[in-house]
């Protein structure tokens, strides 16, 4: 009970709302982006993945938050998301899951070997990020497509996002997802009925071992959790002053954590960093040690949800499709931003950063195994010749 006592003390408004706030942002960008990923999968199968991931994201939100009394937010990996729409229709789902499961393992393995740390200090930054900005960049390009069909839907949307991001950035997907409602109702393109509320069931998947969808889609899911979310969930909690917890267990929790949901569809549970923006910072209360409640509160959300999955997801499929996209598009645009940036940062990195982000942009396939994979063995080799010969160049002029 001390715990629970604790929590109530510490407990206020402002702290209340960045959590929730945090959560219904999660669920109004990415949370589309699985839907999807996930289109060509049976009704049932698809509450399944969306029970797991917003479970698995508040079981840990709320256990971490209370643990170490830090704002903890954990969410399912969005670039996991974008690269699972290409791949799944291409692979058996219970393929895919185990996939999900080897992923969750080598996750698992980084975080208690400690190795997290030393991995991404060694790998060159512009690589895995030049590999991210690849493939959400074709992900995104999708909204502007709609835009033939539906072009006041569009850009109605369009415009509020760069309002959103103008005067209330942490907001702006939230303001998109209701401005896009709006107009769809007034344009009379809202289909069915609102659905009753019913708690989803779970659906078990038997997990298939192949090595190749454990290239494919694992080894990119690994890279694409390390360094474009646990890296910058991390990064967000030193930078509002929170030296503890270690990144060890952060990573091997939320790794146990896929690996025990990925049956029942979980692609991946990591920390979160745009929406934990809105946990960690003064916004959420003065006194950072009790910004934790805000970890708390928006897991505790994510609970709710994840129990009526199929209603949320009834509510989403009566949407235009048009508008899924966009949102799911612009939702993306932040990451999108950061990602190029930190690709072209380094001038010496750049070469090497350009043929990644092309190949993984491309969808090409070789030998069965996608852009994902091929991104980033070819970057890298670009990048060690590169470095090789200013080595080697460096060493004559020395010798000179």
């Amino acid at each position: 009970m001390q715990p629970l006592r604790q929590l109530l003390r510490d407990a206020s408004m402002p702290a209340v709302l960045a959590g929730i706030i945090a959560t219904l942002v999660s669920f109004a960008g990415p949370l589309v982006i699985v839907f999807q990923a996930a289109s060509a999968l049976p009704p049932a199968q698809l509450a399944s993945w969306v029970w797991a991931i917003a479970i698995g994201s508040g079981v840990l939100g709320v256990a971490l938050s209370l643990r170490y009394r830090v704002p903890v937010v954990i969410a399912w990996s969005i670039p996991g998301s974008v690269l699972l729409v290409s791949m799944l229709p291409t692979v058996d789902f219970a393929v895919a899951i185990g996939a999900y499961v080897v992923a969750s393992a080598i996750i698992l393995l980084v975080g208690v070997s400690g190795l997290f740390d030393k991995l991404i200090a060694r790998l060159p930054p512009a690589i895995p990020a030049a590999m991210l900005a690849g493939i959400l960049f074709g992900f995104a390009t999708r909204l502007f497509v709609g835009m033939g069909s539906q072009p006041v839907l569009v850009l109605s949307m369009f415009t509020m996002f760069f309002i959103g991001r103008r005067w209330f950035a942490r907001y702006a997907v939230v303001a998109v997802l209701l401005v896009g409602v709006l107009v769809a109702f007034a344009s009379g393109q809202v289909s069915g009925t609102v659905p009753g509320l019913q708690l989803t069931a779970p659906v078990w998947v038997t997990p298939r071992f192949e090595w190749q969808a454990a290239i494919n889609i694992g080894l990119p899911l690994v890279v694409v959790a390390l360094t474009g979310q646990f890296m910058p969930g991390i990064a967000m909690l030193r930078s509002s002053g929170y030296a503890q917890p270690a990144s060890g267990p952060l990573v091997a929790w939320s790794a146990a954590g896929s690996a025990l949901l990925a049956p029942f569809g979980c692609h991946g549970l990591n920390l979160a960093a745009v929406t934990a923006a809105i946990c960690t910072g003064p916004e959420a209360h003065e006194d950072p040690a009790r910004r934790y409640v805000a970890g708390v509160s928006g897991g505790m959300l994510y609970l709710l949800l994840g129990c009526f999955a199929g209603t949320v997801l009834a509510l989403f499929a009566a949407l235009p499709p048009e508008l899924i996209a966009t949102l799911a598009g612009l939702a993306l645009f932040p990451t999108i931003a950061n990602a190029l940036s930190a690709a072209v940062a380094e001038p010496g990195q750049r070469d090497a950063a350009l043929v990644t982000f092309i190949v993984s942009a491309s969808g090409m396939s070789l030998f069965g195994l996608g852009a994902a994979f091929w991104s980033l063995l070819l970057g890298m080799a670009a990048h060690g010749l590169l470095q090789h010969r200013r080595r080697a160049l460096a060493t004559a002029v020395q010798r000179t």
